[in-house]
């Protein structure tokens, strides 16, 4: 497939996905030229303008047709994050790092002079706490990392900033980069967490907390990653000095919350009570070791949903946030106020939420008929006042 490109053209791995698509659609005001790579469609239908090429970030030729062309490539796939996908070291490997190989070759053989790579926090934590970090942290030791997409991602990310300033071919400019390091990413639609999470509030799951009550995390909204991504670019832009290049930048709504009461509304919204009972840290760990020892066993033959991996275990409940000071002062950026209403609402016109059954509403008639009935006895046995 050949991409007709007039003018200022994006294309963006990882496209069909949820940020990839939402970015797609903030870069449309301003461009006609955005094109989604990736190995499955969007959920949503494409709007005009919007052109979506699938294909393999792990194959070359492919990534390399899709680049021919490309003013600036958002490169948004990965694999692993989070689940079972966590286990598969292979995939994780060939799609974070070898992915990532592909697009730095084909944006130096193509020409293309600003590439802004998605990253995580993750490159430089691994379970330990940290306060108001900021990007002078050292990037995490590889082996210290808990997970293998957590150390893909270190991998890659130092692979695309050390490529800033390569020499393009075709050209007499340089290929200039920067890397974003969002937090937890949520909003109405988010297809990888929050389903995840509802699933676990309705059958029950989520019936305990872990943790210091205290321990504080991070999480962005979609759209204020969405435009973190487009100042980022800007910054990588002639007009901003290129300030961006080579640069890396932490992106959050710079709201640091305990990760379960940022979930509360969501919980209380869908008409479920919050759970009260809660375990150590240690024990929850502990348990997702397990997890994923059995799954290393039992995963070629029945490849399950662990409930937690000990990577989610410390992105939950160990403290973990940083500092929005970079950001702000070299992108422009600053994160607008969201919660989770949206989500909610979202969630419910979907049919979720809890709904009280016919025989739970009978019951409910009964237990009021019984204490009614047992109201009137007793009060039948107290003595009549003027007696």
């Amino acid at each position: 497939m050949e991409v007709n490109r007039k003018g200022n053209s994006f294309l963006i791995t990882g496209g069909g996905g949820y940020f990839g698509f939402r970015l797609a659609c903030a870069l449309l005001k301003t461009s006609s030229n955005v094109v989604l790579f990736d190995v499955s469609p969007p959920i949503q239908d494409l709007p005009e303008g919007l052109i979506f090429m699938q294909a393999d970030i792990r194959d070359y030729a492919q990534v390399e047709k899709a680049v021919r062309g490309a003013h600036c490539v958002f490169h948004i796939a990965s694999y692993g994050m989070s689940g079972r996908e966590q286990l598969n070291r292979k995939l994780i490997e060939e799609v974070n790092v070898k992915g990532t190989e592909n697009i730095l070759q084909a944006c130096v053989a193509h020409g293309v002079p600003r590439l802004i790579y998605t990253s995580t926090f993750n490159v430089v934590f691994g379970g330990q706490e940290i306060k108001n970090g900021d990007e002078s942290l050292p990037y995490l030791p590889l082996h210290l990392h808990p997970d293998h997409y957590s150390r893909t991602k270190s991998i890659a990310e130092m692979k695309v900033l050390k490529a800033n300033n390569s020499a393009l071919n075709k050209t007499t400019g340089v290929l200039r980069t920067c890397a974003l390091r969002p937090a937890g990413i949520y909003g109405p639609g988010e297809q990888r967490h929050l389903p995840r999470i509802v699933s676990y509030i309705e059958n029950g799951i989520f019936r305990f907390v872990y943790g210091d009550p205290d321990s504080l995390v991070e999480f962005v909204h979609v759209d204020n990653l969405v435009s973190a991504h487009l100042l980022a670019a800007d910054a990588l832009s002639e007009k901003k000095q290129y300030r961006a290049a080579g640069q890396a930048y932490f992106i959050s709504d710079g709201r640091p919350v305990n990760n379960f009461e940022f979930f509360r509304p969501l919980v209380e919204g869908l008409g479920y009570s919050f759970p009260t009972l809660r375990l150590p840290l240690s024990m929850i760990y502990f348990f997702a070791f397990l997890t994923e020892m059995v799954h290393f066993v039992v995963g070629r033959i029945y490849n399950f949903q662990p409930l937690l991996t000990r990577t989610e275990v410390y992105k939950t409940g160990v403290t973990h946030y940083f500092s929005m000071r970079k950001a702000r002062e070299e992108l422009g950026y600053e994160p607008k106020l969201y919660d989770l209403e949206d989500v909610v609402q979202w969630f419910r016109a979907r049919g979720h939420g809890k709904k009280r059954s016919r025989s739970s509403i009978r019951k409910l008639i009964l237990d009021v008929f019984v204490v009614v009935a047992f109201v009137a006895v007793l009060l039948s046995c107290l003595p009549v006042v003027g007696q």
